[in-house]
């Protein structure tokens, strides 16, 4: 990326029906929407990089190396690389966010529609590094 980027984070978190949409990657981080469906969880996952998610709409928990924490709207969760974590919608809304990950987590342009879209692909990805 050689320019910089503007929006309205809060509009397009909350106009954001994907489970995952990578809006815009640098070198050293990227910024990512995702959309939560009632019930729905990101899953337990660990990361090699910093992450921090900002919740714009909804309200669940966040789990962090084990340890349950509520977590609404307009609360942010920092989670350092190597940190297992999961966040979890106990809404019966859609649970709107952001988050940042550095340096990038995702290949720039990424959009998964569902989770299953989101683990279909990681699959894919992890079956073809291992041929």
């Amino acid at each position: 990326m050689t320019q910089g980027y503007v929006v309205n984070i809060k509009k397009a978190a909350k106009d954001n029906a994907f489970f995952r949409k990578v809006l815009v990657t640098g070198t050293k981080s990227q910024l990512v929407l995702m959309s939560l469906r009632p019930g729905e969880e990101i899953g337990t996952e660990v990361h090699k990089v910093d992450q921090v998610l900002y919740v714009v709409d909804g309200e669940g928990k966040v789990v962090l190396d084990g340890v349950d924490k509520e977590f609404e709207k307009g609360e942010i969760v920092f989670v350092p690389a190597g940190v297992q974590h999961n966040v979890i919608n106990t809404d019966d809304e859609p649970m709107k966010l952001f988050t940042i990950y550095a340096p990038p987590q995702h290949a720039p342009g990424t959009t998964h529609r569902t989770k299953a879209v989101a683990e279909e692909a990681e699959r894919e990805a992890l079956a073809s590094t291992k041929a």
